[in-house]
């Protein structure tokens, strides 16, 4: 059975069964339940617990990452630019590696929505960066760059890919991520695939307000 998340208005706070969910720890708090409180689901209430500002503290940008091939089609241009928008729009931090394809798209859509899209480079100079790079960052490790994104992610989005992408897509379920896959990305038991980006961000909007007890999802 779902969740059921509720949003209290007067005090900007989301309540679930556990309590209060504390946007800066990612965590659930005991609280009472507002009498203003009304229904939402996961990824409205994240949006909104993100989005706003609680009295007394600060919204946490948790890293999702997005992840894809250079040599990508424009589908998947076109559905990665969509993804990095939405996951800017809904509070989260977008970590890529960086460079182009995939992850160019992703930069751009999250950039051009408000975001600061993050780029753990391969390279040893920040400037092979894609232009839409707001926060790159050279780690002068090659291709072991890619076990750093899946380990610093809360959650990892593959848009289509090859090799380099499955070995991301193996680092984060080995490392217990949420591993979604969307538009021909490689099929790996543990990844789940998923038709939209809509239902992509929800299942990271459930999967990060998780209560205590829930399964993982």
């Amino acid at each position: 059975m779902a969740a059921t998340f509720r949003w209290s208005g007067t005090g900007r706070t989301l309540h679930g069964d556990a309590g209060r969910f504390d946007p800066w720890a990612f965590a659930w708090v005991p609280a009472a339940m507002p009498p203003d409180a009304v229904p939402v689901d996961a990824l409205d209430g994240l949006r909104r617990v993100l989005g706003g500002r609680e009295p007394g503290g600060r919204a946490r940008r948790v890293p999702v990452g997005v992840i894809g091939p250079r040599e990508a089609t424009p589908a998947q241009l076109e559905l990665a630019e969509r993804l990095g928008g939405s996951i800017a729009a809904t509070g989260l931090q977008l970590l890529c590696g960086g460079r182009g394809g995939v992850m160019e798209a992703a930069c751009k859509g999250c950039l051009e929505a408000g975001g600061s899209p993050i780029g753990l480079l391969p390279d040893t100079e920040w400037t092979t960066a894609n232009p839409y790079v707001a926060i790159p960052i050279a780690t002068g490790i090659g291709q072991a760059r890619n076990a750093l994104i899946a380990r610093a992610c809360l959650a990892l989005v593959a848009v289509g890919g090859g090799y380099g992408t499955l070995s991301e897509m193996a680092f984060g379920l080995h490392f217990d991520r949420l591993v979604l896959t969307l538009d021909q990305a490689p099929a790996v038991d543990g990844a789940i695939a998923c038709a939209s980006v809509e239902e992509a961000l929800a299942r990271i909007a459930g999967h990060l307000l998780r209560e205590p007890g829930d399964r993982v999802s």
